[in-house]
This record gives structure tokens, C-alpha cells and sequence, in this order.
């Protein structure tokens, strides 16, 4: 049995008096695509996931992303069901934002996307600028959060950000101002934090929305056993409680009428 498949996106349209075809396809617009396939397929952690290769073809133009066939079979039920339902809003947030984007395309460009996948007998996406797969803006709601987990990355030239493992959401990653992370004292990589953020939650399921959490607050967090701490506890005890026990009659208050 094979364990590979691909999807594939086929673009057709013109520019100008020009059909469509690789030849006539710029780079941007490669990029837009292939920006978006993570978020298609892979739209929680994306670390562990399987390699994605891709080819671009004639018949207009054909994007094609071969994978592992186990997530192709998922995703061709997606489409399935998007198809149907003409609606994402029922759609994880990375994945309801690729669509958007692909939809963006089709209204900018005057575009047709079909997307399919190479499973027998494929169910079968149509995007132009006659559909609207866009989020229903109240679904979503602005809050804030507080998460807590081990920072795995922090930085970048332009786009500054903090990775974090977190137990909850898995891999989060944080929008941060470049002059917050100037400004931390110490090397905060696989260090223990918990920081505030602000990023849209879903009204009915809770999800968080991934694609846009805006750092807050760094919150410098100690999960660890304070022995001494404990022991001064202990202590206490000792003198205000179990001082003023005796220990027969407290035995004896517990048992009640057991031994009678």
C-alpha cells in the first residue's frame, strides 16, 4: 500500500490577454501558496510533522504537495465537509486562516482554485470569487491569557517572537516587541515562565487562536520543592497544633464508640 499522496491546488485564470501556465505565474504568488499548506494540514504543532514536497505543473497552474497518505485521507474529508457546509467556522484557527488566504487570492487575482486530493474518487474544493470562506468575525472574542511553559526559541530580526511549550496548547508561539526582549535580564531559553498574553478566543469551543497572540507580561514563575520553606511550616505545627494534644484522648476522640 502506498504511504505517501498529494494535494493539489490548480489555479486557473489570465493575466491580461495571457492564460494562466507556470511560465506566466509569478514567484509572489508561488510563495502565497506554499505559505499556506503548513496551516492546511498541520495546523497545531508543526514540529514532528512529516516532510512536504512539492512540484508545480501545467494544466494551468498545478500546485502539488505529497505527503503522508495518512493526513491526505484526513484532509480530503475536510474538504469534503467544507464543501458541503460552505462555512469554516467549525475549522481550527491556522486552518480556517490558510483558506481565508486562499480565498483572498481568488477575489484578488480573479483566480479559480480547485483543490483536491489523490485519493480514489477525491472529494473536490471550489474557491472563486463567487464563495466567501471567511471566519464569522462574533465567533471570535478578544481576551487574555495567562500560559505557563518552557520557552524553546526567543528573538528574530524583524518578526520578534517567544516560542513556548506549553501543557495546554502545545507549541505557542508570542508576537513580542523587540525592545521586551532587549531588555530581559539573563538567558531565558529552556527556562520556566509564565507570561500574559492577549490573542482572539473561540465563543463557543475555547479554542485559542494561534496566529496572533500579542505578548503582555513575563512572569517569572518557580513550580520548585522549598524544603526550608516546608520545614518552617512543620514547625509551626508542631508548636501551635499537635503542642496542645494529647495524644491518648485525641486517639480516643477519633475511634468514638469503634472499640465499644
Amino acid at each position: 500500500m502506498d504511504k505517501t499522496g498529494f494535494i493539489e491546488i490548480r489555479i486557473t485564470g489570465t493575466k491580461g490577454n495571457l492564460d494562466l501556465t507556470p511560465d506566466t505565474y509569478d514567484v509572489r504568488e508561488v510563495i502565497a501558496v506554499l505559505e499556506q499548506v503548513e496551516g492546511l494540514l498541520f495546523p497545531a504543532d508543526k514540529k514532528d510533522r512529516p516532510t512536504i514536497s512539492y512540484q508545480i505543473q501545467g494544466g494551468s497552474v498545478r500546485h502539488i504537495f505529497k505527503t503522508a497518505v495518512q493526513y491526505i485521507i484526513g484532509f480530503n474529508a475536510l474538504i469534503g465537509l467544507i464543501s458541503q457546509r460552505q462555512d469554516i467556522d467549525f475549522l481550527e484557527s491556522a486552518t480556517a486562516k490558510s483558506f481565508e488566504e486562499l480565498q483572498e487570492i481568488a477575489i484578488q487575482r480573479a483566480y479559480t482554485l480547485n483543490i483536491r486530493t489523490s485519493e480514489p474518487n477525491s472529494n473536490e474544493l471550489l474557491i472563486d470569487r463567487t464563495t466567501k470562506f471567511y471566519r464569522t468575525e462574533a465567533v471570535w472574542a478578544e481576551a487574555e491569557f495567562y500560559l505557563y511553559g518552557r520557552v524553546t526559541n526567543a528573538g528574530g530580526k524583524d518578526r520578534a517572537n517567544i516560542h513556548i511549550q506549553t501543557d495546554d496548547y502545545g507549541l505557542v508561539i508570542i508576537k513580542t516587541p523587540i525592545s521586551v526582549l532587549e531588555h530581559l535580564e539573563g538567558n531565558i531559553l529552556y527556562r520556566t515562565f509564565g507570561v500574559r498574553v492577549i490573542g482572539r478566543q473561540h465563543t463557543e469551543t475555547g479554542e485559542l487562536d494561534r496566529s496572533d497572540i500579542r505578548f503582555v507580561e513575563l512572569i517569572d514563575y518557580h513550580p520548585t520543592y522549598d524544603e526550608d520553606y516546608l520545614q518552617s511550616l512543620r514547625s509551626k505545627a508542631k508548636k501551635k497544633w499537635l503542642g496542645s494534644i494529647e495524644p491518648d484522648a485525641w486517639l480516643r476522640e477519633l475511634r468514638g464508640s469503634y472499640d465499644a
